[in-house]
C-alpha cells in the first residue's frame, strides 16, 4: 500500500502525511428563553470522518469504524465515511467491502479525487493495472486538487506496469514540473530508461533521486546494474556494499548475490 499517499500511509500505500486532530462535539446549551441552537449536521459529519481517519492513522480501527458509522447515521450519503470504511476493509484484508465502499463514495461524489486516488491503489495493489490507471488518470485532470501531483505519480508507475513507458515518462515528468524535489519520480524514470537501455539518462535521474532520498534496495540494485555496465567497478562495490549492510534480507540482495554466483 506504498503508493496510498493521500492518506499518509507509508507502505501500502505513498510516503505522507496528515494528522487529524479529534474534535469533540459541543453539546447543547441552555439559553434564558429554554431554546437550544440547531445543530451543525454537516461540521458534526465532518468532525466523525476526520476523527476516523486519524484513527485509522494510528491503526485504531475500532474507534475509526465507530466515527465512520456516526458519520453515517448523520448524512447517510457520506462519501467521506465511505472512503474511510473502504480503506478501513482493505486493512482488514476484505477487498470485496473495500470495492464495495470506494464505489459507494465515488457514486455519491465523483468529484471526490482523494477517494479517486485511494480507490486507484487499492486496485494497483490488486494487479488491476487497467482498472488502476483509470482511476489515476481522473485524478490527473482535477487541476483543483491539491494532491494532483499524487494522482500523475500513480499514473505513471501505473503506466510503467502496463509497458507504457512513452505515457509513464510523460506524466513522471509532469510530476517534477510541480515539484522537482520529490524523489520518487526520479527513480521511476531512471527505472524506464535504464529498461529502455538508455543508461546514461537513466544515471542522471538515479543520481538525481540520490540527492533528495535515502538509497532503498531498489535504488542500490539499480545503481550496481547501471555502474555494472558502465564499467565502474568501484561505484559498484560502494552501492553493492551498502545493500548488503542495509539490506541483507531484501529480494535485491538475493538478485545481486545471484548475479555474481554466490
Amino acid at each position: 500500500m506504498k503508493m496510498w499517499s493521500d492518506m499518509g500511509f507509508s507502505k501500502i500505500v505513498h510516503k505522507g502525511c496528515f494528522l487529524f486532530a479529534v474534535m469533540l462535539l459541543a453539546g447543547c446549551v441552555t439559553t434564558t428563553n429554554s431554546t437550544q441552537p440547531k445543530p451543525d449536521l454537516d461540521q458534526a459529519e465532518k468532525t466523525h470522518v476526520q476523527a476516523g481517519l486519524g484513527y485509522l492513522r494510528q491503526g485504531d480501527k475500532k474507534p475509526a469504524r465507530r466515527h465512520f458509522q456516526k458519520a453515517l447515521k448523520i448524512n447517510k450519503n457520506s462519501a467521506g465515511a465511505y472512503n474511510g470504511l473502504a480503506y478501513l476493509y482493505w486493512m482488514e484484508n476484505n477487498t470485496e467491502l473495500a470495492e464495495s465502499n470506494f464505489e459507494k463514495a465515488l457514486s455519491i461524489d465523483p468529484g471526490f479525487s482523494q477517494a479517486r486516488n485511494n480507490y486507484g491503489t487499492f486496485l494497483f495493489s490488486q494487479q488491476r493495472y487497467t482498472a488502476a490507471e483509470e482511476q489515476f488518470e481522473k485524478v490527473s485532470k482535477d487541476y483543483e486538487y491539491d494532491n494532483r501531483y499524487v494522482g500523475l505519480l500513480n499514473l505513471g508507475r501505473t503506466q510503467a506496469k502496463l509497458g507504457k513507458q512513452d505515457k509513464a515518462i510523460d506524466s513522471l515528468k509532469q510530476v517534477l514540473g510541480i515539484n522537482s524535489q520529490l524523489a520518487a519520480p526520479y527513480l521511476e524514470l531512471a527505472d524506464i530508461y535504464f529498461d529502455q537501455k538508455d543508461y546514461t539518462v537513466a544515471r542522471f535521474y538515479l543520481d538525481q533521486y540520490g540527492k533528495r532520498a535515502r538509497q532503498t534496495p531498489r535504488s542500490l540494485w539499480l545503481g550496481i546494474r547501471i555502474e555494472r555496465i558502465f564499467g565502474n567497478k568501484d561505484k559498484e562495490a560502494s552501492y553493492a556494499l551498502a545493500l548488503k549492510n542495509l539490506h541483507p534480507y531484501s529480494s535485491e540482495y538475493l538478485e545481486y548475490k545471484q548475479s555474481i554466483g554466490e
